[in-house]
């Protein structure tokens, strides 16, 4: 696995995953395959299906090294936001195959919601959760969370952008066939079966379960109920911006390296 997945739990406050990244090279070239419109070939890979990977050609690698590429004089924010994101989608994707889970978006700095992941009912194949993502990759996770991630969610908790919500929800549904997509918004809107997940790039200081605790404070207030509403996910990253830089480099080796016929 490119990202081992260690689960923690934080007493009421939040539950989740520390993420370790065992295999770079592996990381970055999943991240290439999705900058190339290939992310249903990556969920099969993560849930253990063999399958021959599509087909490619000139320009669509380069479109997707453009994805991967700051240009002079600009700031690497999006570029990173956009890999952090697929980071999480791929985290997420590992843990709970079985759910529907949006593909990252194939804009930078898209406006909406980071991803979104319908959870389905074991016995009946109804959606009994809608998952809303907030990533961020930052050298400053709990200002970031108590700044900008908790304003964000107490909106939503309070009604805001349902209308956003309801469409995801619809289009998600829609590849999933069998699904009452009516109900599922319904319950979604009304029931309240909506959750949370924070993905954010931390420092040794909010490694450990202390530290988390000092990170998360305050998410039972923000979302309130049972603890599976709220979800934290950690990855610990030393030098940020560098160490995005060279996952991005090395997913552009690996499209660079790619035949012009076949992944």
């Amino acid at each position: 696995m490119a990202i081992v997945l260690t689960n923690f739990s934080e007493g009421t406050l939040c539950q989740g995953c520390a993420w370790t990244v065992a295999d770079e090279v592996e990381l970055a070239k999943r991240i290439a395959l999705v900058a190339l419109g290939q992310s249903r070939h990556v969920a099969k890979i993560l849930s253990g299906i063999s399958a021959i990977p599509p087909s490619t050609t000139a320009s669509t690698r380069a479109a997707a090294i453009k994805l991967l590429t700051v240009r002079p004089g600009a700031e690497s924010w999006h570029r990173d936001g956009w890999l952090f994101q697929t980071m999480s989608w791929l985290a997420a994707s590992q843990a709970n195959p079985s759910a529907l889970i949006r593909a990252p978006h194939m804009i930078l700095a898209h406006k909406g919601f980071d991803g979104l992941q319908l959870e389905l009912d074991a016995g009946d194949g109804a959606v009994s959760a809608a998952v809303i993502f907030e990533d961020k990759a930052t050298d400053n996770p709990r200002e970031t969370i108590r700044d900008e991630v908790w304003p964000e969610f107490l909106l939503i908790e309070a009604g805001d952008r349902e209308n956003v919500l309801t469409a995801d929800v619809s289009s998600l549904l829609s590849t999933r066939p069998g699904i009452d997509a009516d109900k599922a918004i319904e319950n979604v809107i009304w029931k309240q079966i909506r959750r949370y997940r924070i993905s954010i790039t931390v420092s040794d200081t909010y490694s450990t379960a202390a530290g988390r605790k000092r990170l998360f404070k305050g998410y039972d207030e923000v979302a309130t109920g049972d603890v599976a509403r709220r979800r934290g996910e950690v990855l610990l990253v030393h030098q940020l911006r560098p160490w995005m830089a060279s996952i991005a480099n090395h997913a552009i080796a690996f499209l660079n390296a790619m035949g012009t016929t076949h992944v």
